[in-house]
């Protein structure tokens, strides 16, 4: 591995180095039905670097997979950083791997820090969350309950025993709605989401038919920019319209043709620009790069209707022009 080579993207001058650090797993404790928590704590003993509620790492697990997971534990416990798993049952080997091999005491590399899924200031939060999902969440309503502002979660899950940080979040009371599915169905989503209030933020992660269905009750009866969410898995895209495009480097004015059957990422790797990458499906948002000029075809799953808009970035990895040049800042 180079000790000196630079990757672009939006983190400037940012190294190999400088992008990931190697860990060691402190504890590995069962948090729910096939959901663990791991800590995970700097192999040197350094203070690991700062992180906000809605963070996310990737850890680079030693059977070659790399796995994007969000931080759940204190921001202000600098000594360790706190991840929770499920084992999936479509698990493509991470979580797998994580549940069944990786031990107390192994080694993982670790990058990141990177927060896509920020958590804005608001005079009250709406939390809407399930299985999984609720990692995220429930590092947002410590902060918010500490800040003292008003909050309620509706938390989904297919049995109370699957259900991570259960009894953390009953402890609030009536501001948590607890919907195990074996015994309540699917979740009320038009009575949770029933009274949209401008002064409200709105924040949703889980599996993707929940997410579908709080977006479409939100694009609808909410204010625009009410709500804020983070998929897991990427959305469906045609593809089967997808023609060829150019970019263009800003800094080096060099263009490179993008074929229909690959993504911008690809041919920059292939021109030999190194760009921050992790899941290549747009889901995690390593990949961000400035878009200086052009429009783009946003086919991730990270950035809000308001930043598409924006028009400014894109996730390299999965999206495209729908103009004849884009005009990279790399």
């Amino acid at each position: 591995m180079s000790t000196t080579e630079t990757i672009s993207g939006p983190i400037s001058d940012l190294t190999l180095e400088e992008a990931h650090f190697f860990a060691r797993v402190a504890a590995k404790t069962h948090a729910a039905d096939d959901v663990v928590l791991l800590t995970l704590r700097h192999q040197d003993g350094e203070d690991l670097p700062p992180w906000r509620p809605g963070a996310h790492i990737d850890l680079v697990l030693s059977n070659g997979l790399t796995r994007q997971y969000s931080l759940c534990g204190d921001p202000a416990d600098r000594s360790s950083y706190v991840v929770g798993v499920l084992n999936a049952p479509n698990s493509r080997g991470g979580s797998r791997f994580v549940h069944e091999s990786l031990a107390t005491g192994d080694s993982v590399t670790v990058r990141g820090p990177r927060n896509h899924f920020r958590l804005v200031d608001a005079p009250s939060y709406l939390f809407v969350a399930g299985g999984i999902g609720i990692t995220p969440i429930a590092a947002m309503i410590r902060e918010v309950q500490q800040q003292g502002k008003p909050w309620t979660l509706v938390y989904g899950g297919r049995t109370l025993s699957s259900m991570a940080f259960r009894d953390e979040l009953t402890a609030y009371g009536t501001r948590t709605t607890l919907w195990p599915q074996d015994q309540k169905g699917i979740i009320d989503l038009p009575t949770a989401l029933g009274s949209p209030d401008c002064h409200t933020a709105v924040y949703t992660c889980g599996p993707e038919p929940l997410l579908a269905a709080v977006e479409a009750i939100c694009a609808e009866k909410w204010p625009s920019g009410s709500l804020h969410l983070e998929r897991f898995t990427a959305k469906k895209v045609d593809t089967a319209h997808d023609v060829a495009f150019e970019i263009e480097l800003a800094t080096s004015g060099v263009r490179l043709t993008v074929p229909a059957d690959k993504s911008v990422l690809s041919v920059l790797e292939e021109a030999g620009t190194r760009i921050l990458s992790s899941c290549g499906e747009g889901t995690c948002g390593t990949c961000e790069t400035t878009v200086i000029e052009g429009t783009i075809d946003h086919r991730d799953s990270v950035l809000t209707l308001e930043e598409k808009a924006e028009n400014s970035c894109m996730m390299v990895c999965v999206s495209r022009a729908t103009c004849p040049v884009l005009v990279l800042d790399l």
